[in-house]
């Protein structure tokens, strides 16, 4: 066995420690205060590095070439991991939906809204849909849209259906 392919195998623990481990092992290079250095690239580049340097030696390519083919490669799986990595960690979550985020937004009436009473409305809250309870104070009937604009509970909305001319 290579050394090439030796250092691939060592490249493929240590994505697989990345990604197990990952956060505890990127701590480490916290104190160099280089966010270009992971886990996650260094293992990808060394992994890459091992395995195309393993396939240019097997071809019998000169030292050099096998170097320079090896290295390129680990310099584009290291970005490439590095990259993912970040659009992964710094990518935006989505919070708990509350019943509050749907104030201001449109919903649809499913049941009909009675003058003193509740009916039932969906909206659709940052590609959640929610079937709220919801009070008027006027009639409202299936159908219709109306427009959330307060809570009354933690499952009930009040709405005013939108006026059209």
């Amino acid at each position: 066995m290579s050394i090439y392919v030796v250092l691939g195998i060592a490249g493929l623990v240590v994505l697989a420690l990345s990604l197990l481990v990952g956060d505890l092992l990127d701590g480490a290079w916290d104190a160099l205060e280089a966010d270009w250095i992971s886990t996650a690239a260094i293992g990808g580049f060394v992994s890459a590095f091992g395995f195309a340097g393993a396939a240019a030696d097997g071809a019998d390519l000169a030292t050099p070439l096998t170097l320079a083919i090896a290295g390129g490669s680990g310099v584009v799986v290291a970005w490439f991991a590095w990259w993912l990595t970040r659009l992964v960690k710094d990518g935006p979550s989505d919070g708990t939906v509350s019943i509050s985020d749907a104030v201001g937004l449109r919903a649809q009436v499913i049941t009909s809204i009675p003058g003193e009473g509740y009916g039932v409305v969906r909206v659709n809250v940052g590609g959640h849909t929610l079937q709220l309870n919801a009070s008027a104070a006027l009639p409202i009937e299936a159908g219709r849209e109306v427009d959330v604009t307060g809570v009354l509970s933690p499952t009930a909305v009040n709405v005013t259906e939108v006026w059209r001319p």
